[in-house]
């Protein structure tokens, strides 16, 4: 049996249950399950699903020890395809589902789902192959899988000399004070929780171009470019410069409740509307790793937070969600 241990640093109004889900990288209903077995303590008492976390409090969870599975089991989740060749295949990945496998994690991941649709998958670490970049749990969204290894390399090069054009699509809190900022910090493992990531002297480079799409009420639609591709890098930038992401459990940096005045009431109720952070990898655009061919390809706004853009924006100044990023301008810069 293991122990993981958390210290909750920040002020928070969080359910324990989402926010194990989201630190442990597991179902709510694993995270139920742990809970209901009494494997849970917060302050040294067994604790409930619901419990309100409060600043201070110290979470410990046992969890059972599992071995990793000595293949990749196929499991039959929907995917949904936007490319594919014979030598890479692009993905639209869902919120909620998990890149490769992991512990608490290992036959339910994309690439599980790869394996049960048939794909051909190549190069990348060992239990992660066709991997070439990844996308947070809950993030939505274009992802990329080689199917070959000489794919695999070229397409990592590409990534690393910049030359896959990546923007994702955010809804944050506030308003950036300037139509386009840079975010360049360091970005490291967080020395009080090992499942969060935080700005550090000593950490590795990190840089971020955040373009001001839309000014919402009391939110901005960020069209969002990397130059670097860190863990959580989007979600640690945003909250470094006082402007989170909608509904991040995680990076809150104070949330809505840094709207002041009228709108406050405003910004609280598009919290309640969002079911997880409101970051989507909205675009791809690069040249064939093997025939050079361009490629564009794009992701529209997706369906779980098609409520909380709607109330941002207001319904009559949106047609439908597949067409909302194109309404409001998101593709509009040359890609």
């Amino acid at each position: 049996m293991a122990a993981v241990t958390f210290c909750i640093a920040v002020p928070t109004t969080e359910r324990l249950d989402r926010f194990l889900a989201d630190q442990l990288q597991l179902s709510r209903t694993s995270t139920a399950r742990l809970v209901a077995a009494g494997a849970v303590t917060v302050n040294a008492a067994i604790a409930r699903a619901s419990w309100t976390m409060a600043q201070g409090d110290a979470v410990i969870v046992t969890l059972p020890d599992h071995e990793p599975p000595r293949t990749l089991q196929p499991n039959p989740i929907p995917l949904v395809v936007v490319y594919e060749d014979d030598d890479l295949a692009v993905i639209d990945k869902p919120a909620g589902l998990v890149v490769h496998p992991a512990p608490g994690h290992w036959d339910d991941t994309l690439v599980n789902a790869l394996v049960a649709r048939g794909t051909t998958l190549a190069g990348g670490a060992e239990g992660r192959p066709g991997i070439v970049h990844r996308l947070d749990r809950e993030t939505s969204g274009l992802l990329i899988v080689a199917k070959t290894d000489l794919s695999h390399r070229r397409l990592g090069a590409m990534i690393a000399a910049r030359r896959i054009a990546r923007a994702y699509a955010a809804l944050i809190w506030g308003h950036l004070d300037a139509p386009m900022v840079t975010i360049e910090a360091p970005i490291g493992r967080s020395l009080r929780d090992r499942k969060r990531m935080s700005i550090l002297a000593d950490g590795r480079k990190a840089k971020t171009d955040a373009f001001a799409v839309s000014r919402l009420g009391s939110v901005d639609l960020l069209r969002l470019e990397l130059h670097s591709g860190r863990t959580h890098q989007i979600r640690v930038h945003l909250e470094s410069i006082g402007h989170p992401i909608v509904g991040d459990p995680v990076y809150t940096g104070g949330g809505y409740k840094r709207i002041s005045g009228g709108g406050r009431q405003e910004a609280r109720a598009l919290e309640e509307l969002a079911p997880r952070q409101a970051l989507h990898a909205a675009l791809l655009a690069f040249r064939h790793p093997i025939s050079g061919v361009p490629l564009r390809l794009v992701s529209p706004w997706p369906v779980d937070l098609w409520p909380l853009l709607q109330a941002a924006v207001g319904r009559e100044h949106l047609t439908t969600r597949e067409s909302a990023l194109d309404d409001l301008s998101f593709f509009g810069r040359d890609d």
